[in-house]
């Protein structure tokens, strides 16, 4: 069974950008090609505690709200949404400086020490 959680919701009137497929494609591919520890250790930062360890976690997709990773955790597949830190977003450069500052949130949640980010 997929468990869902929404870390925030939208208000009423707001406008959610979606972006291009092509370039969500390219962005999944890429972090999920490239940065496979750092989708488990946003996981790990931003889930709900439970006793189980998260033992896989993917970049499933994202639009201008926030990001989305499927994680397993004790053989369930669960959702979680993690809003932008920077708030809403619509253009792709976006995208890249929002996911490197959950990345940042996430390291310092669980106190591990950053990789640099050119």
């Amino acid at each position: 069974m997929l468990k869902t959680r929404i870390v925030r919701r939208l208000r009423v009137g707001d406008v959610t950008h979606f972006f291009d497929p092509d370039v969500v494609t390219a962005v999944l591919r890429h972090m999920n090609g490239d940065h496979g520890s750092d989708n488990l250790l946003i996981a790990r930062a931003f889930a709900p505690e439970e006793q189980n360890a998260i033992t896989d976690a993917a970049m499933t997709g994202f639009d201008g709200e926030g990001g989305e990773w499927t994680y397993t955790r004790g053989g369930t597949a669960s959702v979680l949404r993690v809003p932008w830190p920077g708030g809403p977003i619509a253009e792709r450069p976006a995208v890249r400086r929002e996911v490197v500052a959950v990345y940042q949130f996430a390291c310092e949640r669980l106190g591990v020490e950053p990789r640099p980010h050119a």
